[in-house]
């Protein structure tokens, strides 16, 4: 798989300086991390959920989390959990390359009973999204995931979801913290990304935030964020990757846009209609929070809808200019620091001060590939929405 694999590759020439590299579900873990994007949510419960997976491979998506956990009632966790099953049979007798798959499991029971159960169809799974973690749960989820590795024969992951109170309330963040960052490096190699639920951070104070705010607009949520990669994504290589949280509003549909991308001409009247309809359909405040979720750390994001996958993998493409950047800042003779102009003439490259974020950027251009010079946001969304 690849991202913007669904576009023909003609169009994905005409895009891209460097395209997207190819990657699957056993490519190295650093590709894994960095690949995510935008990973999108589905209730377990979904009875043509092996048809929903497919046809989000039609649309970019490339990582999916099958939930047993909150998005389904109580009462139905044993219909879903066979439910899963059925479907993993499914998708196991089609073939091909679903997306890397996770599972959101309520307890660290579930985790190798779903692995016997799913037999030869735990090839499909690439691990599981462990809910509430903290030091005290996170060792038996951790624990209970080798036995799954081992009884499934393959790699698994882990992705801990950081959501509990005791995360978000002040007198107990700072051990809270600690002892997830202690559990976590016991296990790195198989602790693909950390996710933050910053719905339940919300919930502990009433709090909901509206389409025209981000995240980071919610102070006692962004103090939080700012934390969890103080702590836990310092780019001194004892950091992890920590996801984008979720963005709850989706009244954008393909839909609207179809009409007018077939009435307009390739450039500029098409990309101020589709700028017109973003902000017009409440996506406007999903772009700004993106781009606040990477200038704070982050990197891909929660999705619970189709919608949100494209633009959030079209932010997500390195532009020439940042690519420009990070080349000159990396190259082999800049090892001994100092400053320079960049190609572009209109900032200044540190090296030292500037490798970690150079490091980066060249770890996303990897994997979601690098437009060229007159190709931006607007062009990539495009592209993806007509097919």
């Amino acid at each position: 798989m690849r991202h913007f694999g669904h576009i023909p590759a003609t169009a994905r020439a005409g895009l891209f300086h460097r395209e997207p590299c190819e990657f699957s579900a056993d490519s190295p873990a650093r590709v894994l991390a960095a690949a995510l994007g935008a990973t999108l949510y589905s209730p377990a419960t979904r009875p043509r959920l092996a048809d929903d997976v497919m046809k989000q491979v039609g649309r970019g998506v490339v990582s999916m989390v099958l939930c047993l956990e909150d998005s389904i009632d109580d009462g139905e966790v044993a219909g879903a959990e066979e439910n899963l099953v059925r479907q993993f049979a499914d998708l196991h007798e089609r073939g091909g390359e679903p997306p890397l798959l996770f599972i959101r499991v309520r307890e660290a029971e579930q985790m190798a009973d779903l692995v016997r159960r799913l037999g030869p169809a735990a090839r499909l799974l690439s691990g599981f999204v462990l809910p509430k973690f903290t030091e005290e749960r996170g060792g038996p989820f951790m624990e209970a995931l080798t036995v799954a590795e081992t009884l499934g024969e393959r790699r698994l992951f882990a992705m801990p979801v950081l959501e509990s109170p005791e995360l978000l309330h002040l007198e107990t963040r700072r051990e809270t913290l600690a002892g997830i960052g202690r559990i976590v490096d016991k296990y790195r190699d198989r602790v693909l990304a950390l996710r933050l639920g910053v719905t339940d951070f919300c919930s502990a104070y009433g709090l909901r935030r509206s389409p025209d705010m981000t995240a980071y607009d919610v102070q006692i949520v962004a103090g939080v964020i700012a934390d969890v990669v103080n702590v836990l994504g310092r780019a001194d290589g004892t950091g992890f990757t920590i996801t984008g949280p979720v963005w709850e509003y989706f009244r954008l549909q393909e839909r609207i846009f179809k009409p007018q991308l077939r009435r307009s001409p390739f450039m500029e009247q098409r990309a101020d209609e589709l700028r017109t309809a973003l902000i017009e359909h409440d996506l406007d405040g999903l772009l700004r929070e993106i781009e606040l979720d990477r200038a704070n750390g982050l990197q891909g994001k929660t999705c619970i809808h189709p919608s949100h996958v494209l633009p959030v993998h079209a932010l997500s493409v390195v532009s020439h200019e940042e690519f420009s950047d990070a080349e000159d800042i990396l190259r082999p003779d800049r090892g001994g620091g100092g400053v320079l102009r960049s190609a572009y003439t209109n900032k200044m490259n540190e090296v030292k001060p500037h490798r970690a974020w150079a490091e980066r950027t060249l770890r996303r251009a990897e994997v979601f590939g690098v437009a060229k010079e007159d190709v931006g946001f607007v062009e990539l969304l495009a592209a993806g929405l007509v097919k």
